[in-house]
């Protein structure tokens, strides 16, 4: 049985090229930095969790909700092949109850913050927009898209953007977490512009300020779908 199931629906995802040397500290042992056409990416995205199921039982008041992320890309190769994987520097979500199993279970970085999410339709242009309040700031990612989803390109940005199914959290110097997310491959819906109001500093940290001033390379908007997320792995390398 899956640990959680759920619907992940419309990801927003603000991709920045970054030198490889700001993320080295936060890779997890095993692993090594993913990079598409020789370039690093740290992706924010930002998404709706829907029909939310924990060992397959729904939780009351914790089925639907926003979620944000700060994420890199890592790989791992294990029995002849590569494992592609996502770790995450930070996951803002608005239940006190899902930071909690998260964390303790998952040994993920989550914070529970106020948030809300905006997903109307206007003259066939889709406006999809995530905001959570951090301190007093209130911090967003939107985009506006043209409502028409596509197949991804093989071999694109955006396909290695989206396509990592795996997890992995750093425990410390020689214990790594792993986990595996299972989804059919995504479409995509073509972005008309998008806004991005955040305080990297006070969201994410002194190490990640330099996004404050730094525009993405590019923005996504992915149309989700059911998605599993197995059991963790505990890997001592």
């Amino acid at each position: 049985m899956s640990f959680l199931t759920a619907h992940w629906k419309n990801l927003i995802m603000a991709n920045y090229i970054v030198p490889p040397d700001f993320l080295k500290k936060y890779l997890p042992a095993g692993t090594e930095l993913d990079l598409w056409n020789g370039n690093c990416y740290v992706s924010l995205v930002g998404f709706l969790f829907k029909n939310t199921k924990v060992l397959g039982l729904r939780i009351p008041k914790h089925t639907d909700f926003e979620e944000v992320n700060l994420r890199f890309y890592v790989k791992r190769f294990e029995s002849g092949k590569w494992k592609r994987g996502v770790v995450f520097i930070k996951e803002i979500v608005p239940k006190s109850a899902i930071t909690f199993v998260a964390n303790t279970f998952y040994k993920e970085n989550y914070e529970t913050r106020p948030m809300a999410h905006q997903n109307k339709l206007q003259a066939e242009v889709l406006n999809v927009a995530y905001q959570w309040k951090n301190q007093e700031n209130i911090n967003s990612i939107e985009v506006n898209a043209y409502d028409f989803a596509t197949d991804i390109d093989a071999e694109s940005e955006a396909e290695f953007i989206m396509e990592h199914y795996f997890g992995y959290t750093r425990f410390n110097e020689n214990t790594t977490y792993e986990y595996e997310v299972q989804h059919p491959k995504w479409k995509q819906y073509f972005i008309k512009n998008h806004n991005i109001q955040i305080d990297f500093t006070k969201v994410y940290g002194n190490d990640f300020s330099f996004l404050n001033t730094l525009q993405p390379t590019s923005v996504f908007l992915a149309e989700g779908s059911e998605i599993s997320v197995k059991n963790k792995r505990k890997l001592v390398l």
